[in-house]
């Protein structure tokens, strides 16, 4: 459950419902199977998987919900393989050619026949609303299924007032600055991996990893006018990461804290102690980065 990647979104109003009322509102979104034609399906699943019947769990201020996509998996060679034999059957049947429209019906009829008999793939993203800092934070590192989710969400309350975290310094500009002063600011230090990219000439990025980042070889890419777009970091000691210019958070982990080692009576109670000590640290984390780099709050 501890989250490995994160986007923060911050609410332009108030999150004032009450998760009472957001578990009501999710159950009209929750996911049900695909069915036999259908591709995917996408909605909600409980947070604590077959553990729980509730849609939301709360922590304190914070609030899990999970979004789950159902997708089919036909790989693309089989239809293609299925619909060339059926072709050739066709062609030596009636002795013609198949013209090329035939071909994309007699593909898409294959897809629809073959749909039932795929595999099916769950994936899962989870997140969280903290009503007390007013965000909501998203474990992906993906903009497109963070997406989905802020969707899904906006369909399911009618609306989501919320937008990325806005800042008053150039994220890449301040952490090109902490590399080349060899010294991060609010508690932040500097690790071993970086990716550097030049602003002038497209696709020419600079990846080190397990590298001396205080090195002349760093000063000398940037002397050269690169420019850092992701930045391995500690943040006070407990938090490690990888920041990227846009505020993403990638590689999240939680220095000699990690799963709780005390003994619990349940696999829910143990969800709930990993929640509340995470959010916990993440809202600390958090309000370091939106100081270092000067998020305007809404």
């Amino acid at each position: 459950m501890w989250f490995q990647n994160i986007r923060v979104y911050q609410f332009t109003k108030p999150f004032i419902l009450e998760p009472e009322d957001l578990e009501v509102a999710m159950r009209d979104f929750q996911v049900v199977p695909c069915g036999s034609h259908e591709k995917s399906r996408y909605g909600w699943v409980s947070p604590l998987g077959e553990e729980g019947d509730m849609l939301t769990h709360v922590s304190g201020r914070c609030i899990m919900i999970c979004s789950q996509k159902q997708e089919k998996l036909l790989p693309t060679t089989v239809v293609s393989d299925a619909t060339n034999k059926r072709i050739s059957e066709l062609e030596t049947r009636h002795g013609d050619k198949v013209s090329g429209k035939q071909k994309r019906r007699i593909r898409e009829d294959i897809f629809m026949e073959l749909l039932p008999r795929a595999f099916v793939r769950n994936q899962q993203v989870f997140a969280y609303i903290d009503t007390f800092e007013n965000i909501l934070v998203i474990n992906s590192s993906s903009a497109n299924k963070s997406e989905e989710l802020l969707n899904l969400l906006r369909e399911t309350l009618g609306s989501l007032p919320v937008e990325t975290l806005e800042t008053k310094k150039v994220p890449s500009d301040l952490m090109t600055s902490w590399l080349r002063e060899k010294k991060a600011s609010d508690n932040f230090v500097i690790d071993e991996d970086c990716e550097l990219f030049c602003p002038l000439v497209a696709n020419n990025i600079v990846r080190l990893k397990s590298q001396d980042l205080q090195g002349d070889e760093i000063s000398t890419l940037l002397d050269a006018g690169k420019k850092v777009k992701m930045l391995g970091v500690t943040w006070n000691s407990y938090v490690s990461c990888l920041l990227c210019d846009d505020l993403s958070i990638k590689r999240l982990s939680f220095v000699g804290i990690g799963e709780t080692e005390e003994q619990v009576e349940s696999a829910v109670d143990r969800f709930d102690q990993d929640f509340a000590i995470m959010t916990v640290q993440l809202q600390k984390f958090i309000n370091a980065l939106c100081s270092a780099f000067g998020v305007v709050k809404s």
